[in-house]
Order: C-alpha cells, then sequence, then structure tokens
C-alpha cells in the first residue's frame, strides 16, 4: 500500500519504518527541512535499538521517503497517518494544534477516496473533530480512523512488528478491513485486532498508560511502607505478583516513571475529567506519589550525610528515564541531580546514550564523565538512577577502589544487598526493611 506518514517524531518515524520493512511504499513528512535532510541522509534524529539500521535498509530499496511536501504525499497516498505530537499545555491538557493543523492540511490537498489514521496519543472526541475539519475544506470521501500506539520506548520496533494488540477505532466496515490488510503481516501469530468506536479506541489509550503508572505508583507506595515495617519488597512483589490477576510487571520499585508518555498522559486524563467535571482522584493520588517518589534517592542521600553537601561529590549512573533511550523528559535523574547540587554537592555523571540529552538539560553544572569507571573517581558515593544492563554486574573491587567511600545508593534495586555488604558497602536500596 501507499502510505503517508505526517510526523517524524518518535512514534511516526517508528511506525512509518515497520510499515516500509513489511512492504509498504512509505512517505514520511515532516515540516522541519533540516530535519527531513538529516533523514536522507541516513542520521536519526533519536536513540531506539535497531531503528537506523531499518532506515538504511528500506530507504536504500526506496520503500521509505523522507519529504516536506504534505500536498504531494497525501494525494499520492491510501492511507495517512497523522503522528505529531501533543505536548502539555498549561493544565496538563493535550495541545492539538498540530493535529487540527495536519487535518487543515490533508482536508485542502484530499483529491479523492482516503483514509486519515490518527495515531498521535489524542483526548477522546478528537477523532469527531479531525473529521468536522476535513470535511469544511473538501468535497470528497474519507474515513477517519483512531489507531492509537502502544510502543515502549526501546522496545518500539519489537512492539510495532508484533504487539499484543492492534486497536482500531472506526465507523465502516471499508475502512476496518483497510486495516486489517494493512496490519496482516503483524498478526499472523493470532494477536488480536480489537474493533471499537473512535472515543473508545482513543480512551483505551490513556487508560492502559494511567493503569500502569498507577501500579507504579502503587508499588513505591508499599516499597516505601515495607522500609519503615521491616519488610522486604521484594519478597512481597514475588507474593502479589504470583497472583494471575496482578502480575509481575511494572512491579519495580524505584524512583519514580518519567518519559514522554506516563506524566503526559496521566496529566491528559486528569484534564479530561476536569472538562466534565469529574475528579480523577486516583490520577491525582498516582502523580502525587510519583513527584514524591523522584526526590527519594537524593533525600536518602541528605539523611547519610547530611543537608550540607559542600565539598562532597557524587557519582551518578543512568541519566535517561528508562535504559534503551536516550530520552530525559521528567527523568528522575533530573530531579536527583537538581536537588544535590542546590545542598553544594559536586557530580559526575554516565549514561551509554543520553549524555547529550543531558547537557541541554544540565548545561555544565555537572562534570560528564566518559565511562561509568571515570565517574566513580573521588566520589564519596555511587548513585544508581536507570538500571542500564551494563550497571548490573561492575568490578565491585574497582568500583571500591575509586570510591572515597564504599557508598551506594541504588535507587532501582539493581543490587543484591548481601552481595554488596559483603563486599564492604554501605548500601542503600528501596523498600528492603
Amino acid at each position: 500500500m501507499k502510505i503517508c506518514v505526517v510526523g517524524t517524531g518518535y512514534v511516526g518515524l517508528v511506525a512509518g519504518t515497520c510499515l516500509a520493512e513489511s512492504g509498504n511504499d512509505v512517505t514520511c513528512v515532516d515540516k522541519d527541512e533540516s530535519k527531513v535532510e538529516r533523514l536522507r541522509r541516513g542520521e536519526v534524529p533519536i536513540y531506539e535499538p535497531g531503528l537506523e539500521e531499518l532506515i538504511w535498509r528500506n530507504a536504500g530499496v526506496g520503500r521509505l521517503h523522507f519529504t516536506t511536501e504534505l500536498a504531494t504525499s497525501v494525494r499520492a497516498a491510501e492511507v495517512v497517518f497523522v503522528a505529531v505530537g501533543t505536548p502539555p499545555g498549561e493544565r496538563g491538557e493535550a495541545d492539538l494544534s498540530g493535529v487540527f493543523a495536519v487535518a487543515r492540511g490533508i482536508g485542502d490537498a484530499l483529491d479523492g477516496e482516503k483514509i486519515v489514521v490518527i495515531k498521535s496519543t489524542v483526548p477522546v472526541g478528537t477523532a469527531d473533530r479531525v473529521r468536522e475539519i476535513i470535511a469544511e475544506r473538501s468535497p470528497h470521501p474519507f474515513e477517519v480512523v483512531s489507531n492509537p500506539e502502544f510502543l515502549r520506548e526501546g522496545q518500539a520496533i519489537g512492539d510495532f512488528m508484533n504487539p499484543d494488540r492492534i486497536i482500531i477505532g472506526a465507523r465502516s466496515d471499508r475502512a476496518r478491513s483497510r486495516m486489517a490488510f494493512l496490519y496482516q503481516p503483524h498478526i499472523d501469530e493470532g494477536h488480536p485486532i480489537l474493533y471499537m468506536d473512535n472515543r473508545s479506541a482513543e480512551m483505551s489509550k490513556y487508560a492502559a498508560n494511567a493503569f500502569l503508572a498507577t501500579k507504579i505508583s502503587f508499588i513505591n507506595e508499599v516499597a516505601n511502607l515495607c522500609e519503615r515495617l521491616g519488610a522486604d519488597i521484594d519478597e512481597v512483589r514475588r507474593g502479589i505478583g504470583s497472583d494471575e490477576r496482578i502480575g509481575h510487571r511494572f512491579l519495580s520499585p524505584g524512583v519514580g516513571y518519567g518519559g514522554s508518555c506516563f506524566p503526559k498522559d496521566v496529566k491528559a486524563m486528569v484534564d479530561m475529567g476536569v472538562t466534565v467535571q469529574y475528579p480523577m482522584r486516583i490520577l491525582h493520588a498516582v502523580e502525587a506519589v510519583n513527584e514524591d517518589q523522584k526526590h527519594l534517592l537524593a533525600e536518602k542521600v541528605l539523611a547519610t550525610h547530611g543537608p550540607d553537601l559542600t565539598g562532597r561529590v557524587y557519582a551518578l549512573w543512568g541519566l535517561a528515564f528508562k535504559p534503551q533511550t536516550d530520552d530525559m523528559r521528567e527523568a528522575p535523574s533530573v530531579v536527583i541531580v537538581e536537588r544535590l547540587l542546590a545542598a553544594g554537592a559536586q557530580i559526575a555523571v554516565y549514561d551509554p546514550e543520553a549524555m547529550g540529552e543531558a547537557r541541554k538539560e544540565l548545561g555544565d553544572r555537572v562534570r560528564y564523565a566518559p565511562g561509568a569507571y571515570e565517574a566513580l573517581e573521588g566520589a564519596d558515593a555511587l548513585l544508581i538512577a536507570t538500571e542500564w544492563k551494563e550497571f548490573h554486574r561492575p568490578d565491585l573491587q574497582r568500583v571500591r577502589s575509586l570510591l572515597r567511600s564504599p557508598v551506594v545508593f541504588d535507587g532501582r534495586n539493581v543490587y543484591d544487598p548481601s552481595l554488596l555488604r559483603e563486599g564492604g558497602f554501605t548500601y542503600v536500596s528501596i523498600g528492603r526493611g
């Protein structure tokens, strides 16, 4: 099929590339000329494992193209995906100006029957408004489909190519059948396509992310209680995760969630409740717990070394909000660094992928180490903020020799407490009694 994807951010670039990989002719459109030129040269603006190779391969065989020409690309396509950003506004509401601008552009360009697919994360009712905008500008027939994405940063290629479900919100059988044909290569393993109305599809995206965020805040609350009562959160996780109604996933305590999805989508869902005079009380609590949790590791440092950290040096491993990405949006590491800097500390940081993004966020207020061990030199303690695999099995003797004092504050419970204590470390983690 001939496909146009509008927006080359995280979702648009992954979706367009994966659709090309399954044999479609895909044109990705972006208004940023410099970004389009970089993509044409094979320069990928985001870090996502496997994405660069797929872009090179599909562009090389002529299935994947990049352009700034929206109208031409819309006219050439059978299906047009809208994948532009919906950043939060002042109240946390989703900013739909980009989506509506694209809808106007599609309406102006329409020269025949098309299927318009909203891939962007949008509040309930957006598909109806997009339908109105296009209809106001074009007499040609079209369908508007809601097709929310469920991509995890760091695992997005696998999530798109082998999804656990695909949600299609549409009014007509024709739109449903065309979308089923498009996604057929990705559902051969028996994963379902779930058909529903547009509004239910739009809500499904927010409800999924809000529920996962709730699980994270819940287990963090339980971990904090375990710490005060002498219980071990690792054992509690085993105990409750074995219940098939609960499951083990998203039950890892730590320093809170971040990224581009959970914080934004929880806020947007709260705002949707405000617009219809229904307070989302659970989600207010989820947000509050998460914001407090981001401060937890710094508070443990302050409790150990005192409120004045002047002359203290700390090594921080992990800056991205999660492993396998360079994304630092809403990252707990930023809160930790800001708290320690405010107390007078000096900080050396290292992350396998997020150093460039960290410079944009933290500037020259921290030292950027070329490697994990280099960050440790002369530090009073090591802090773990992101659980990259390369941090899981360090040379503990080398770590101890490089640190000024053998202290580890583990914000992700990466290490076995008994192993570190046997190695002579003072070890502080989350919720382990």
